[in-house]
């Protein structure tokens, strides 16, 4: 029923969700809306939706065949009166939803009208014997498929077992009667319109007609290919006397599965499912007898792709990494492609597609983000999975390394050069440099990092003469930068790498004639500017002879030759840099005569010899101007290595003349392990043409000859699948051939490293099942793997190569180069390089030290590296004058793996003394000195002043000058204590001057000191790097500071460094030993450096005092 506008219960409605997996086609039936649901699977509610019809949007307020719904969905209606969908509304249909974070496209669904089409096959008449078979068939197509049945006498038949109607359109009669008889006709129906065939009339004979004695099958089955989900038929009709016995079974020894209907001797699958697929074999059996007939055919069941691993939605910093990997399956394999926010993805500097359904996105920026979508399509219908990138912004980002700039420093070698970025360059903690071809589609981008103390880098193993792009990226614990601006340098020449091909012709007796190929851009290295030709008599070969021409030029003649002379001749090509390798010496003999004739002839490319036991198969190309060849000459002659004479003596030379489109010839009858020369050349009626040669060796004879194979080889095995079991096991599982007539008695299974060329490191093994576990495998290492059919005497070829990585293991070796530098004697540098055999991405390094081997290895200090691109750490807060012992090792995501060897440093004394003070120190003791004799002097100006007798006022005059003299060394004091609040000495135990005071003195001064030095006690200690230090400093104590590769940065004063998350930090320090015995630490010195540097200014400025109050006391 037709539905209101505003009410669409479920049954007037069909919805088709846009994205996910689906059909290609949907049919819009007479008198029925269709929904098509803009459901993309995104987390965000969509605010715009627009759709598309054939790649062009549709208005938007709809239309006689529109109405948009409120969540975005389409709804198509019929609009003519008997309930008919408007012609207009087929096509392919899209929609596009936009969020906040950006767009998704859906599928395309393609909208039909039902529709019928004409008979293409009609009922024909038959006449048919008492107790035979009739057999009738129709076939029509429409949309939806079409229903048909079948009418005798224009009545359904009759519903008896003898009447067989099969969905594929054949009526099948068995056991026929005289009541058969009649007017037999087909009906055709779908939801669009119904159409009835033409009658055939089937008669029935009651003549004593025999039936055939031999076994007959007369509708034998048909290939058939049929689309997941619909009915597939099998049919199988034979005739014979008695009634012949027919059977099934499958070809690849499987048992036929028990969904599959039996309809007297047809099989009938009502819903095809994938595991339906194979080839059938139809066998009609005589009764009593071993004679059968065979009939094969093959169901093909294609399906429309399934996504069966989506993408993942990620969160990522700027600066990371993401793979996006979207898995699907179909037949045929579905076609797999990107889309961002609605749009294709192209490949370019950053962004690369794989292998089918990889994304790789490097170095994300903020405009990476958005939503991404795997679109996997068949032809039979596609599916969609969608993935959102979130790229996070971290506060404190350093901004992208600033003028960039990369100078050529060789062929191979470029060095680039930048500055730190403007913003936060002191919290990076490392650089990138990324390289990558200038010129291409696809060129692979390379990747280098260093440490935060450079800002330039030499890139290596470059291509002479090839442009490349450069550009930076800063890292900090946040982080990663925006790359910098890119730049684009083109490397400098160098000498061509190998010479050209040259082939030499003479035209008259006192001329040669060169001709040679030009360089390949592989080859020449830059731009060929010229070529020198040498050249010496072979009765002279010390006196050489050179010439040299333009870059540009590809043939050069010798003049003035002697005739009837051998010469030996080489070429070498030259840039601006200079001439490559020559080639090798060639030999040619000028002409005795004239010969009038001034064309030559190219040497044929690409000679290829097969040697057997008694045979060598020469193949090769034309030569590049084979227009001027008639025909072809092979010579061959056995070459034997004649160590007497040494060198090579040759045997009689066999020359065959060829025609001229002659490719290959075969030569035999020749002698087992024997060395052998082989010369092709072409000719004409003037001159013989350069030759190809070809040297070596026949195979050895074997004991007994092979016979050659009766029967075609089998084919290799489908449906390779390879998955990895443990770091060192793949699991490798395949299916038998669809077709072979050779009995397959095992497989054989090749395994290789992906990408070598070394021929021992593939492996052969042999598996009478259709499975394997390849086993002592090296972890972290990709394989290519295929498989070969056996038969009994023949071998078939080897499918397909499948790819697939072993499991990550822990690192078998340890860490290798383990170095240790005392850079003080608080510090040491530990540097290192990575394992042999990583078996996996290093992510961390475990660094344990002590100061006393003999202890446990749980007492020793470890200090973790989170990065396994670190190679080197400074180890600080150590002790001085001590022997530290060290052992490094590597893990990765499964595990650590071994220790290196243990290595000792012994860290240098720390010198203490005055002549060893530093700046600070001096500077205060100068300053204290100076304050204690200004003071001094002030006191005697005011005793000087105030005294008129010598003797009467001397004892009055003692006290305002010991309290004037008091006040100044209670002012040198503070100001020597100010001065020295951060540099602190502590193993000075005495004054440098003894004088003594009087108990007075001593305890006002004593009661001055202490006010002053409570006055400082709360001012923080600061360490290196910044970070403050509690100002009560424990007398003993065994934690050492351990610098990372970024200075923390400032804390507020009087509170301990806050602890860096993990995954901003690089590394992370825990000391199990504190408290316990060890030698003790440099904070004890530092917490009582002040004193010395106080009792130094003191003891100075109480000099002067002590010689002036005695001047006073003495007179």
């Amino acid at each position: 029923p037709l539905c209101p506008q505003n009410t669409l219960p479920l049954e007037c409605t069909t919805p088709i969700h846009l994205c996910g997996a689906g059909p290609s086609h949907v049919v819009l039936e007479p008198g029925l809306p269709l929904l098509l649901d803009c459901n993309l699977g995104a987390s965000d509610a969509p605010f715009n939706i627009t759709w598309h019809k054939d790649g062009q949007p549709l208005p938007l307020e709809g239309g006689d065949y529109l109405q948009y719904l409120v969540n975005g969905s389409l709804l198509l209606l019929p609009t003519s009166q008997d309930g008919q969908a408007a012609p207009g509304v087929e096509g392919g249909y899209s929609c596009v939803s936009a969020s906040a974070l950006g767009a998704l496209t859906s599928r395309t669904v393609n909208v039909l009208l039902a529709s019928l089409s004409k008979f293409h096959q009609e009922p024909s008449p038959q006449t048919v014997p008492t107790g035979g078979v009739a057999r009738f068939e129709c076939q029509i197509d429409g949309v939806p498929t079409p229903v048909i049945t079948w009418e005798k006498d224009k009545e359904a038949v009759p519903e008896e077992t003898r009447f067989i109607s099969l969905p594929n359109g054949v009526l099948q009669i068995l056991e026929v009667t005289k009541e058969d008889e009649g007017v037999y006709r087909c009906v055709a129906s779908n939801s669009a319109r119904k159409h009835i065939s033409h009658e055939a009339r089937l008669k029935v004979s009651t003549g004593s007609t025999e039936a055939p004695n031999t076994v007959v099958i007369v509708a034998p089955p048909q290939n058939a290919t049929v689309v997941l989900g619909h009915p597939a038929v099998m049919e199988c009709m034979a005739q014979g006397q008695p009634k012949p016995l027919v059977s099934w079974s499958r070809q690849d020894g499987k048992p036929i599965s028990t969904d599959v209907v039996v309809l007297a001797t047809n099989l009938v699958i009502r819903d095809t499912r994938r595991h339906h697929a194979g080839v059938y074999v139809c066998r009609a059996n005589k009764p009593k007898t071993r004679e059968f007939v065979i009939a094969a055919a093959e169901l093909h069941v294609p399906a429309p792709p399934v996504i069966l691993q989506p993408p993942e939605t990620v969160s990522l910093a700027r600066g990371y990494t993401v793979r996006f990997l979207c898995n699907s399956s179909g037949d045929p394999p579905p076609v797999l492609h990107w889309l961002k926010n609605g749009q294709p993805i192209k490949s370019f500097r950053r962004v690369k597609t794989q292998k089918p359904g990889v994304l790789l996105i490097n170095q994300l920026a903020l405009e990476d983000a958005g939503y991404y979508q795997c679109i996997a399509d068949n032809g039979l219908g596609t599916a969609c999975a969608t993935a959102k990138l979130t790229v996070i912004v971290r506060e404190g980002l350093p901004s992208p390394p600033r003028h960039l700039s990369a100078t050529p420093y060789s062929s191979t070698t470029a060095l680039l050069t930048w500055e730190k970025p403007e913003y936060n360059s002191d919290q990076i903690i490392g650089y990138s440099v990324h390289c990558q071809r200038a010129a291409g589609s696809d060129n692979v981008e390379y990747q280098f990092a260093m440490n935060n103390d450079t800002t330039e880098y030499l890139v290596k193993e470059l291509f002479p003469h090839t442009a490349y792009t450069f550009f930076v990226v800063a890292y900090s614990p946040m982080g990663a930068s925006r790359p910098s601006l890119p730049v684009t340098v083109e490397m400098l020449e160098d000498v061509p790498s190998a010479p050209p091909q040259l082939s030499i012709a003479s035209t008259s007796p006192t001329d040669i004639r060169l001709m040679w190929h030009p360089l390949s851009s592989q080859h020449s290295r830059g731009a060929v500017t010229r070529y020198r030709i040498e050249y010496s008599t072979l009765d002279q070969e010390d006196v050489v002879f050179s010439v040299e021409v333009r870059g540009n030029e590809t043939q050069f003649t010798l003049r003035e030759l002697q005739p009837n002379q051998t010469y030996r001749l080489r070429i070498a090509a030259g840039t601006g840099v200079g001439f490559g390798v020559p080639s090798e010496w060639a030999q040619h003999q000028t002409l005795a005569h004239y010969n009038h004739s001034d064309h030559m002839i190219f040497a044929p490319t690409e000679l290829k010899v097969r040697a057997r036991v008694s045979t060598l198969n020469v193949t090769w190309y034309p030569s590049p101007n084979h227009t001027l060849v008639s025909g072809y000459k092979l010579s061959c002659r056995e070459v034997e290595v004649d160590e007497s004479a040494n060198g090579e003596r040759t045997t009689q030379t066999h020359t065959i003349r060829l025609r001229k489109k002659a490719r290959y010839h075969l030569l035999t009858g020749l002698v087992p392990d024997r060395q052998y020369e082989v010369r092709v050349w072409a000719f004409n009626k003037q001159i013989d043409g350069a030759a190809a040669v070809w040297k070596g060796r026949t195979d050895k004879a074997h004991n007994r000859t092979l016979p050659l194979p009766l029967r075609p080889p089998p084919l290799p095995p489908s449906s390779i699948q390879a998955m990895a079991n443990s770091s060192t096991s793949i699991w490798l599982r395949w299916e038998k051939p669809r077709f072979s007539n050779v009995r397959i008695i095992n497989y054989t299974v090749r395994c290789s490293p992906a990408g070598t060329t070394n021929a021992s490191l593939v492996s052969y093994h042999t598996s009478s099942v259709q499975e394997i576990l390849l086993g002592a495998l090296r972890p972290f290492t990709r394989y290519e793997l295929a498989v070969q059919s056996n038969g009994v005497d023949v071998v078939g070829p080897f499918s397909g190569t499948v790819e697939e990585s072993t499991l990550s293991d822990r690192p078998s070796t340890p860490p290798e180069e383990l170095q240790l530098s005392a850079l003080d004697s608080s510090s040491v540098l530990v540097s290192w390089r990575p394992p042999l055999e990583p078996n996996g991405i290093i992510i961390s390094y475990r660094i344990l030290y002590s100061g006393n081997l003999s202890e446990p290895e749980h007492f020793f200090s470890l200090l973790l590296c989170f990065s396994g691109s670190i190679t080197s750490v400074e180890v600080q807060g150590l002790s001085s004058g001590t022997r530290y012992f060290f052992k490094l090792g590597a893990s990765t995501e499964v595990g650590p793996g071994p220790y290196s060897p243990i290595k000792d440093v012994h860290t240098p004394l720390q010198k203490y003394g005055m002549w060893h003070l530093d700046i600070h120190a001096v500077t205060g003791i100068i300053v204290g000195v100076c304050l204690g004799l200004i003071c001094i002097l002030l006191c005697m100006c005011f005793s000087f002043r105030n005294s008129k007798s010598r003797y009467g006022h001397c004892r009055a005059s003692v006290l305002p000058q010991y309290l004037c003299v008091s006040s100044a060394i209670s002012l040198l004091i503070k100001a020597t204590v100010i001065f020295q609040t951060k540099s602190h000495l502590c193993n000075i135990q005495s004054s440098l001057v003894p004088i003594s005071f009087s108990t007075s003195l001593i305890t006002a001064l004593n009661r001055d000191i202490s006010r002053v030095l409570d006055s400082t006690a709360m001012t923080p200690q600061y360490r290196r790097g910044g970070c403050p230090v509690p100002s009560t400093v424990p007398e003993c104590s065994d934690s050492h500071e351990l610098e990372t590769l970024m200075d923390p940065g400032s804390q507020e004063s009087g509170q301990p460094p806050a602890e860096a998350p993990e995954e901003q930090s690089l590394m992370a320090s825990a000391n199990p030993r504190e408290g316990e015995n060890a030698p003790a630490p440099e904070s004890k010195v530092e917490t009582c450096k002040g004193k010395a540097h106080f009792q130094m200014g003191l003891g100075c400025s109480l000099c002067f005092f002590g010689c002036y109050f005695h001047l006073l006391t003495e007179g």
